[in-house]
């Protein structure tokens, strides 16, 4: 699938001319009840303790068709960024080839930054334009735990939003605490910035970690925002810890019910997929083994809901 097909199956119609991206709202242009089209990735930070070449060979060995980049991995025992922020489209574009010739369609990269940061805006622009060239169609983002600053993501936003249209992308924002900790705050300012291009990202399992809430009720407050999900799990018992989808407390069913039905596409992309109570594998070859586990895990879940649906 090209970014282009992406973004049109994620509710955003690209216009002949300029490719400007347009809203199409689920319940009005939008077909009622055509199953939502899960693409279920894996990050590359679960292997961050291993090389990038590594991540990928896993990632492929344990069964994905998409890939979401993560942030530094091991390289000679220092850590390197997946893509600089600094670096240029060109670099992106090379390793968006370098992952679809492995056969992993790169979906989602991060954009390493705080939007309320001082260079915010110039680092948020950049990693626009990387995953353009790189034909990433998503860029994540998220605020400091300790809380945010209101006016400025929702002024920042409007400015980045018409060049993420331009570029075929869309900025979704995740919970990660403080003010914007849930999927309903989230869902207030991407609806006050009114762009198609500037979306909700779910990490249901932050929801859980940082606020001790109940992601459930959370989600159906932004569902009609969402466009894609990290996929993290969360125990607060007997120990709290963050970990794999089914490895903790959140019922997926639940979670993902509400978006099961939209007619979009929408990337689930695994940032944990670690068990819980044990510790993490030494070698890459455990990681694989969780990531495959993960896969087939969502493809259980996504599949049961959508036949029910």
């Amino acid at each position: 699938m090209d970014r282009r097909t992406f973004l049109t199956a994620t509710g955003v119609t690209v216009a002949t001319a300029g490719f400007r991206p347009q809203l199409t709202r689920a319940g009005a242009d939008a077909p009622k009840k055509e199953p939502t089209k899960f693409l279920i990735a894996c990050m590359t930070l679960p292997y961050s303790r291993f090389p990038l070449a590594r991540a990928l060979d896993g990632i492929k060995a344990a069964g994905y068709r998409y890939v979401a980049w993560g942030t530094t991995h091991k390289e000679d025992g220092k850590d390197v960024p997946v893509l600089a922020t600094a670096a240029p489209p060109e670099k992106a574009k090379e390793l968006g080839k370098r992952c679809r010739d492995m056969g992993l369609d790169p979906v989602m990269m991060f954009s390493g930054v705080y939007p309320e940061a001082r260079d915010g805006f110039d680092v948020h622009k950049q990693r626009i334009l990387q995953a353009g060239a790189a034909g990433i169609p998503q860029v994540l983002t998220f605020g400091h735990t300790k809380g945010g600053n209101r006016r400025v993501w929702v002024d920042r936003f409007k400015e980045l939003a018409p060049i993420a249209g331009d570029n075929n992308v869309l900025l979704v924002v995740k919970q990660h605490g403080g003010e914007t900790g849930t999927g309903e705050a989230c869902a207030a300012i991407t609806r006050e910035v009114n762009h198609p291009n500037v979306k909700v990202n779910y990490d249901a399992g932050n929801v859980l970690d940082y606020l001790d809430k109940d992601p459930i009720p959370d989600i159906k407050t932004c569902a009609d925002e969402v466009r894609s999900f990290c996929i993290k799990d969360h125990r607060n018992w007997p120990k709290d810890e963050d970990c794999g989808p089914g490895f903790g407390e959140i019922d997926h069913y639940r979670l993902l019910h509400p978006v099961a039905a939209t007619g979009l596409t929408m990337p689930l992309a695994c940032e944990n997929i670690f068990a819980p109570l044990v510790p993490r594998p030494e070698n890459p070859a455990g990681v694989d083994a969780l990531a495959k586990r993960a896969r087939e895990f969502l493809e259980f879940v996504t599949g049961g809901l959508q036949r029910r649906e």
